[in-house]
């Protein structure tokens, strides 16, 4: 005759809740915190950091991930997209740094923009957009700021082709 177990099962533990961090999800790299807050709550993260004592905004840049086979550092619950706006926060006070890392479909290349929170944000926007074409919404004067006004494309973008400009030197000897 075989015993009985009255031992009750064993349940799984729960899935630890992602990190959070000023309405955002959390990584780490390298010792920095990342936070990937959406489009649609980049705005509302950013208020909430410059409230914390993250009072300089030091850069603003994007990545065409294209062609890119490595792997991503992504939280759960974060889709990867072809193109990443990345900006960097600086507060002197607390003698941090942190990085919002903001994923961008290749189909809907718009983000909000941070100038309204840090004016000096404008030209960093305008050079996104010039080389990548990523339009950051209620931008004040989004237009080319590195390539010409008639320039058509965006070099930095992966697919962009790659050609050839001439370049003509004032008084150059004539070639050979």
């Amino acid at each position: 005759m075989a015993e009985e177990s009255t031992a009750a099962p064993v349940e799984a533990a729960p899935e630890p809740e992602p990190e959070r961090a000023y309405g955002a999800l959390v990584t780490d790299s390298h010792g920095q915190r990342v936070l990937h807050p959406t489009r649609d709550t980049l705005v509302t993260t950013v208020e909430q950091l410059r409230g914390d004592g993250f009072n300089q905004l030091i850069d603003v840049t994007a990545v065409d991930y294209l062609t890119y086979d490595g792997e991503r550092v992504l939280p759960d619950g974060v889709e990867a997209e072809r193109y990443e706006v990345v900006i960097g926060l600086i507060s002197h006070t607390k003698r941090e740094r942190v990085r919002l890392r903001v994923q961008v479909p290749a189909g809907d290349t718009r983000v909000p923009s941070m100038f309204d929170l840090y004016p000096g944000s404008e030209a960093l926007e305008r050079e996104v957009y010039d080389m990548f074409g990523i339009e950051f919404d209620n931008h004040p004067d989004l237009t080319r700021i590195l390539m010409p006004e008639d320039w058509i494309g965006y070099p930095l973008r992966k697919d962009y082709a790659i050609g050839r400009i001439p370049v003509q030197f004032k008084d150059a000897p004539a070639t050979r």
